[in-house]
């Protein structure tokens, strides 16, 4: 099988949950990195034992038990911001991978939980802890909610390298260049937009 179509079969397999315990910063460059050869099958805690299984199944290779220096497998979770607590500093949306949360500066935030991966990415930079971890509404995480996960995480990542040109394109206007130095910046600028059109195109083709 060719190394796309392998990467596309495996990363139908991961759960997209993106939620970086596989070493990797998400679902497709850990896929990426398993039809390479370079990184083992059994290093996604949500895919669990039988996310392991499949991969093995697909890839030829022997199966092992999940690596526990990524984590262990359990149930799926939801996370739940306690808005009493919530002080509106937006560093929990910012973190999480998939638009899950919902809020503006100094307002509270609110987790949509059907959109929720249990990635746990919003924990760390709460400054309150006033996110926990609970049991999901529903345990199923069927492919079509992977599917769903793996469209917004795409459509996050082209909205940010839009927002990153916009902002290189308002610095450029306002600081005086150099002919050189405008050239330069404005093709930054286009291979920035370039890339989240490529992101937009590769993730809408899934």
């Amino acid at each position: 099988m060719a190394h796309a179509r392998l990467e596309d079969a495996i990363d139908r397999i991961l759960p997209q949950t993106q939620c970086t315990k596989c070493g990797y910063p998400a679902c497709r460059p850990y896929a990426s990195s398993i039809a390479a050869g370079e990184a083992a099958i059994n290093r996604c805690p949500p895919g669990g034992e039988a996310g392991i299984r499949a991969l093995a199944a697909l890839t030829g290779r022997p199966y092992a038990p999940l690596d526990p220096a990524c984590g262990v497998e359990q149930p799926r979770r939801v996370a739940v911001i306690d808005e009493a607590r919530c002080i509106g500093c937006t560093l929990c949306i910012v973190a999480c991978p998939v638009d899950a949360i919902a809020g503006a500066r100094k307002q509270m935030h609110t987790v949509i939980a059907e959109l929720c991966t249990g990635c746990d990415l919003c924990l760390p930079p709460c400054p309150v802890d006033c996110i926990d971890m609970v049991p999901a509404p529903d345990a199923a995480w069927e492919e079509a909610r992977a599917n769903a996960a793996r469209d917004r995480y795409g459509r996050r990542l082209a909205r940010l390298d839009r927002d990153r040109a916009t902002r290189a394109a308002a610095r450029a206007q306002r600081a005086p260049a150099s002919r050189h130095g405008t050239e330069a910046k404005r093709a930054a600028i286009t291979a920035a937009l370039e890339r989240a059109r490529a992101r937009r195109a590769a993730y809408s083709k899934r």
